[in-house]
């Protein structure tokens, strides 16, 4: 949230240097903030959101959500079980803004205090083996010396962070592209300045649907119909990202207030007024959701795809904890790659300057 927010309030430094001041906190607080404030909220929203999806897929560790009984009946092959659930599913995220909202979110956060679960005692004995001991190299852990280090490394880097880093950055790569297709098609659709009230409700339906189908499903369903490939998981990250930008970019066009005298043709209005207007924000949506993309990218090599996760997930079903954190490491870096990558094409395509700061007359 702290990386977007930074992005966001990039993205809303429109005033002219001269009216900042002095004060660096003052600018923030009295400039910044309340310029980008109903950015900085939607987006807090959206984090709810995904707080909430995000039980579909953790409610394996026990915990009694809608995701654990989910994951419990998609894993038994009860799919009566499933559809029922996810329908569930989609009517809580589809009334979020009914039922938590500002009167409610203060009510909320204090009861939800009282109802969580007890948390067990901790055994300090199994995390002081697990970093002492399970995460180590084997060949160290058992002084087995230098030349045998480096061929537990070397054997592990080519048979497979070489095959999964490759696999991962292809795939990540082809959903990102299909994911931005897909947001700048339908983002006008749920937004007030190109549908109807009645054709939004319906587009608003089917981007819920899309955005709260955990992606191990949408996949799932994808690999039944074509058969294990990269294909099932490019699309599953299409529609399930893709789903979620166009929900946010059709938010940020609502709150754009269009010139008198704008075009009421609505490709023109798309092209020429609205697009140009969001397209940095659409970018650093994009970008944002690039380092998610990779991550659920290695998740779905459960799938069969040789991506990172496939690798991590076999060295967890076999117990070798030493080579699953040299994959993690090898994943997180990936991401690091990611992240300055994303920024520099960011910085790279950001307008050095603005109409109203260039000197131009418009008289």
């Amino acid at each position: 949230m702290a990386k977007v927010y930074s992005e966001i309030l990039e993205e809303h430094d429109t005033y002219p240097k001269k009216l900042k001041g002095e004060s660096l906190v003052s600018f923030y607080l009295y400039t910044k903030i309340p310029d980008a404030l109903p950015h900085l909220i939607s987006y807090t929203l959206y984090r709810f959101e995904c707080a909430l999806r995000s039980t579909a897929i953790l409610g394996f560790v026990g915990i009694t959500t809608l995701g654990y009984y989910l994951s419990s009946s998609f894993m038994q092959g009860y799919y009566n079980e499933v559809w029922l659930l996810l329908i569930m599913f989609y009517i809580v995220i589809a009334t979020i803004r009914i039922w938590f909202n500002k009167y409610s979110v203060s009510f909320i956060v204090i009861a939800s205090f009282f109802y969580l679960d007890e948390f067990p005692s901790i055994n300090f004995d199994n995390f002081i083996r697990f970093v002492t001991s399970d995460i180590v190299p084997h060949p160290i852990r058992t002084d087995a010396g230098l030349d045998k280090t480096i061929a537990w490394f070397s054997n592990i880097f080519t048979n497979e962070i070489l095959i999964g880093v490759a696999n991962t950055i292809v795939l990540t790569q082809i959903a990102l592209v299909l994911t931005a297709i897909l947001a700048l098609i339908t983002f006008p659709f749920i937004s007030k300045k190109f549908s109807n009230k009645f054709f939004r409700g319906l587009s608003h339906i089917f981007l819920v649907i899309l955005r709260s189908t955990p992606e191990y499903i949408l996949a799932y369903i994808f690999l039944q119909m074509f058969g294990p490939s990269m294909l099932p998981a490019a699309l599953a990250l299409m529609l399930h990202n893709g789903a979620i930008i166009a929900f946010l970019m059709g938010q940020q066009t609502n709150e754009l207030e269009l010139r008198l005298d704008v075009t009421i043709k609505k490709n023109e209005l798309y092209l020429f007024e609205v697009l140009p207007r969001v397209y940095s924000q659409f970018l650093a949506f994009l970008f944002y959701r690039w380092e998610i993309i990779m991550r659920e990218s290695a998740i779905l090599g459960i799938l069969g795809v040789a991506t990172l996760g496939f690798f991590i997930d076999s060295a967890i079903a076999d117990f070798r904890l030493d080579k699953m954190m040299l994959l993690l490491l090898v994943t997180a870096i990936l991401n690091i790659a990611i992240d300055i990558i994303s920024r520099k094409i960011r910085d790279y395509l950001k307008v050095e300057q603005s109409i109203t700061s260039c000197g131009c007359s418009l008289k």
